[in-house]
């Protein structure tokens, strides 16, 4: 019940200031949070497991973790403020909560010892376009990784499967907290680099933090390309075991119905292999969707 109370009080200080309307400041008029955007999402699920495990829990999945059971996945309101222009100054926050989602990808606790719960705050950002040529898209907060094929679901980006790889689940990060920045060279080549506190950390468990880049090439409207990497100390006060992942994604369009993606993962940590050597990890996955109509797809 104060979860509830909570989350709806968080809301309802949202939407005040979005309903605010005209505010006077001087002899210029401004609008308090002018063009702010309301989006929201929601999941529902049934999943059946023909193992019928003891403890009504699927092995070895992430987020459809419960067998043989209904479940709210996740509910999502988002509030948005874009920055097209040079010197606009933005932000994002994404509200969360759920019984599947949440559970993994939720905010580490900053103390020891505070209790984790199924409301998280997914995305909080401040974002600038910086006014550097063509505008320089700087975000300052928590945002969902840059890295794999499949995302955390959300108004803006969902999965073609539901149920998803091992490579979402065991080989990436989901959140990063710190600094991003992203330009777009062209129509064709953009490109985006990350520092931050490391994979899924609010804040940062030990003196380094993790870099990473992406590099996006559209060659031609049917065909995208991302090359992703992150590396860092990610171990708890380690300055030491460095982890890196690198990460390819390709988007094909093969007619107007049928598409394809392909995502390929390598990553390493030192010190964290079997006898102390190198940990390596390792994988593909692939989906074909074919839309058949606006409303139903069906994916593989």
């Amino acid at each position: 019940m104060k979860k509830f109370f909570g989350l709806f009080s968080l809301l309802l200080f949202f939407l005040a200031f979005v309903l605010a309307g005209p505010v006077q400041a001087g002899k210029n008029t401004f609008k308090l949070l002018d063009d702010v955007e309301i989006h929201g999402f929601a999941s529902s699920s049934y999943t059946f497991n023909f193992n019928e495990p003891d403890t009504r829990k699927n092995q070895f999945r992430i987020f459809d973790r419960d067998a043989n059971s209904f479940q709210f996945d996740v509910g999502e309101l988002v509030f948005l403020k874009e920055t097209p222009d040079a010197d606009d100054i933005g932000f994002r926050v994404d509200l969360t909560y759920g019984f599947s989602l949440p559970e993994v990808a939720q905010s580490s606790p900053a103390s020891p010892g505070l209790p984790e719960d199924d409301f998280d705050v997914q995305q909080g950002y401040v974002s600038w376009n910086a006014p550097v040529g063509k505008g320089l898209r700087l975000d300052f907060g928590k945002f969902i990784t840059h890295i794999g094929a499949e995302v955390i679901e959300g108004y803006d980006g969902w999965n073609s499967n539901f149920s998803r790889s091992f490579l979402f689940g065991l080989a990436i990060p989901f959140t990063h907290t710190g600094l991003r920045a992203s330009y777009d060279i062209n129509d064709q080549l953009s490109v985006m680099g990350v520092i931050a506190n490391g994979w899924d950390n609010t804040t940062d468990n030990n003196d380094s933090k993790s870099i990473g880049f992406q590099v996006g090439y559209n060659p031609t409207d049917n065909l995208g390309i991302l090359f992703n990497w992150m590396g860092g100390n990610e171990q708890d006060n380690s300055d030491h075991e460095f982890r890196q992942i690198f990460d390819i994604v390709v988007d094909v369009a093969l007619t107007n119905q049928l598409s394809v993606q392909l995502n390929l993962d390598y990553g390493t940590e030192q010190d964290e292999g079997v006898g102390g050597g190198t940990a390596e990890w390792f994988g593909l996955a692939g989906i074909v969707r074919y839309d058949v109509n606006k409303w139903f797809s069906m994916n593989f």
